[in-house]
């Protein structure tokens, strides 16, 4: 039987993928995914090669790790603070439940595309150590009702719940994108959290920005939505925006991304938020 094949915005999860295991393979690396190159394959590696054309050097496009590292550490963070039950919405191809430490009872969940979650099984299976935690695996597309199959998954709904959506969200429309957010914070108990990656609207008027928008377009996974007030969406779908943050700003710049490259108040910059909030 053959391996489960990607198709569509999928696709974009190779290619991070591939950006991940770049960084792990880097002396100085914010994180360390041994499970990266396997699941990016030759596929992934020719996508990040196809997407950032001009960053083709071992130092590629720094957002990425800064992006990995920074949601890496909200998860340290909530487990610190007690929190057991942590969501991936969009999960992708991602390795945390393998990669991270997790303490006893906690139980994660990821919710994407029978055919991306076929998929990091098949490979995973026979790499792999057991997940570090409880893993459950929601197979269901984020234009669906999700979050029946959460919920029939074993959801705990009167548990404090860690929430995040990594590179997601600006590839929904946006009223899609309020949906997301929003449903997870109908199912949030008092003391959740929600990490979410969003892009600022200049990014679609930027000159430098066409053909990284223009291959996106083509390869049928365009970016379709985003916000100039990254607190006010999160607020408007129930959530209470704790952290609105930049590359290059404290706490998210790891020593790769200059504060100077975004000042604020330039409204036509392609800005990359990281949104950490609170139920």
């Amino acid at each position: 039987m053959g391996v489960e094949v990607i198709n569509g915005v999928g696709q974009t999860a190779l290619w991070t993928a591939a950006s991940r295991a770049r960084e792990s393979a880097r002396p100085d690396r914010l994180f360390e995914d041994p499970y990266a190159g396997l699941l990016a394959g030759p596929d992934g590696a020719r996508l990040l090669r196809h997407f950032h054309p001009s960053r083709a050097s071992d130092e590629g496009n720094p957002f990425l790790p800064i992006r990995t590292r920074w949601f890496d550490d909200v998860v340290a963070e909530a487990l610190r603070s007690g929190i057991r039950q942590v969501v991936g919405l969009g999960a992708g191809l991602d390795t945390r439940a393998y990669r991270l430490d997790w303490p006893d009872g906690t139980v994660v969940y990821e919710v994407d595309q029978p055919t991306v979650i076929s998929y990091k099984k098949q490979v995973l299976d026979h790499v792999a150590k057991a997940p570090r935690c409880t893993l459950r695996q929601v197979l269901a597309d984020l234009g669906t009702a999700w979050d029946d199959g959460l919920v029939e998954q074993g959801f705990d709904r009167s548990a404090p719940t860690l929430w995040f959506t990594e590179g997601v969200l600006f590839y929904l429309p946006e009223d899609l994108a309020a949906d997301v957010i929003r449903r997870a914070a109908a199912l949030s108990a008092p003391g959740s959290r929600m990490a979410a990656d969003l892009i600022g609207t200049g990014i679609f008027r930027f000159p430098y920005m066409r053909t990284f928008l223009a291959r996106l377009e083509e390869s049928g996974s365009p970016w379709q939505f985003g916000t100039d007030d990254p607190a006010g969406f999160f607020a408007a779908n129930g959530w209470q925006a704790d952290v609105v943050t930049e590359p290059g700003r404290p706490g998210a710049d790891y020593s790769r991304w200059s504060s100077a490259a975004n000042p604020p108040g330039v409204a036509i910059l392609p800005r990359s938020y990281l949104v950490l909030g609170h139920s």
